[in-house]
């Protein structure tokens, strides 16, 4: 099993930076996920590690030794891409086998080594086949199981099952799991899909706009974002926004004055950060949806009252959108089974303040969250 470090990588296009002091470690057998927004640099970190593209600054560190300037053919890595890039003239098997016969991999080997991917992934019927006769889920195991033959020191994906459909998605996702628990080979799996990275991933790092904005496992991601971007981000639906006003501090006890709401008492926070903020200062106040929930009658909770916009049923739980009053924001609240909340109708939202997140709305500053936050 192989380790990799990315020590400073920087990467522009002419005057262009699209990296920026990029530092990420990969443990032995781990299965970190590269994840963020179109456009963030994603894709060509990942053609940087796998020497597809040089990068303009930093370090590749691969096993403890710097591989800028090997090749991609000598790194040693097995890349996975999103449009299979299969040969259509060439079965299945010859599409396992071309790697492996241009290094002059002797053919017992080759057909030892392309039997037990073909079991592995269930493609053992399909070997004569070609390309064009296979569904999409079978062009994609194909695809990996050129890459497992080569028995690399990492896999590297990039955006593998953005073709697939939802369901095939889902199916391909567990594939790829139970495929790293019996091979125990890191894998650096890049996507936009934040829920393929919460379910899949040992390790997430989330860039935007060139820059890693938080790195760690996907529970403290979704537990504590270090700033409203990450929070946003991770969780599915999307954390809940909503302005603020301090009203006023006492030592860790935060009294928020919400936007919309000014007839409403403040909702008062416990936050685990003793700094002081001024009266008046401009916050974010972040609850998700599974966290807020619908209240008939009273609530130890703090309430807030709320149009219903939208209402999705989906069986065993549902998802009620709500108005926030002077805002284009929307809130989404989760509820358990099958309700009869109706669009137009009014609901009063609770919200536990124990699962609030706090956002400076200043640029950089630090991130403020409830020091019992779930």
């Amino acid at each position: 099993m192989s380790t990799l470090q990315l020590k400073k990588i920087d990467k522009r296009f002419g005057e262009t930076q699209v990296l920026r002091d990029i530092n990420v470690d990969v443990a032995e057998g781990e299965f970190v996920a590269l994840v963020g927004p179109s456009g963030c640099g994603k894709s060509t970190l990942l053609r940087i590690i796998s020497g597809l593209e040089p990068s303009t600054g930093g370090d590749i560190v691969l096993d403890g030794k710097r591989v800028n300037d090997v090749s991609a053919a000598d790194r040693g890595l097995a890349m996975v891409f999103q449009s299979y890039a299969l040969y259509p003239h060439m079965t299945v098997y010859q599409n396992m086998a071309f790697g492996l016969e241009n290094v002059g991999t002797p053919k017992p080997e080759i057909e030892s080594k392309i039997g037990a991917a073909a079991k592995m992934l269930q493609l053992d019927k399909l070997l004569q086949r070609r390309p064009t006769q296979l569904s999409g889920g079978q062009r994609q195991r194909v695809a990996i199981g050129r890459a497992i033959v080569r028995n690399p020191k990492l896999f590297l994906f990039d955006e593998p099952l953005s073709n697939l459909d939802a369901e095939l998605r889902v199916q391909m996702r567990a594939e790829i799991i139970a495929l790293h628990q019996r091979l125990e080979t890191g894998m650096i799996y890049v996507t936009h899909d934040q829920v393929e990275a919460m379910t899949m991933a040992d390790k997430i790092v989330v860039l935007r706009a060139g820059k890693v904005e938080q790195t760690g496992s996907p529970l403290e991601l979704y537990n504590r974002p270090q700033n409203q971007f990450v929070a946003g981000f991770i969780g599915s639906p999307r954390m809940n926004f909503i302005d603020a006003t301090v009203a006023g501090q006492s030592g860790n006890a935060l009294d928020l004055a919400l936007s919309g709401f000014e007839n409403q008492p403040p909702l008062r926070l416990s936050v685990d950060s003793a700094a002081s903020i001024a009266q008046g200062a401009k916050v974010t106040v972040g609850v998700r949806p599974e966290h807020a929930y619908v209240v008939e009658g009273s609530s130890s909770d703090y309430t807030i009252p709320l149009k219903v916009a939208q209402v999705e049923q989906l069986g065993g739980h549902g998802f009620v959108h709500c108005n926030l009053p002077g805002s284009e924001n929307a809130m989404v609240v989760q509820f358990d089974g099958q309700n009869v909340i109706h669009a137009g109708s009014e609901v009063n939202v609770a919200i536990p303040a124990a699962a609030c997140h706090v956002f400076s709305t200043a640029e950089g500053a630090p991130v403020l969250v409830s020091a019992s936050a779930r």
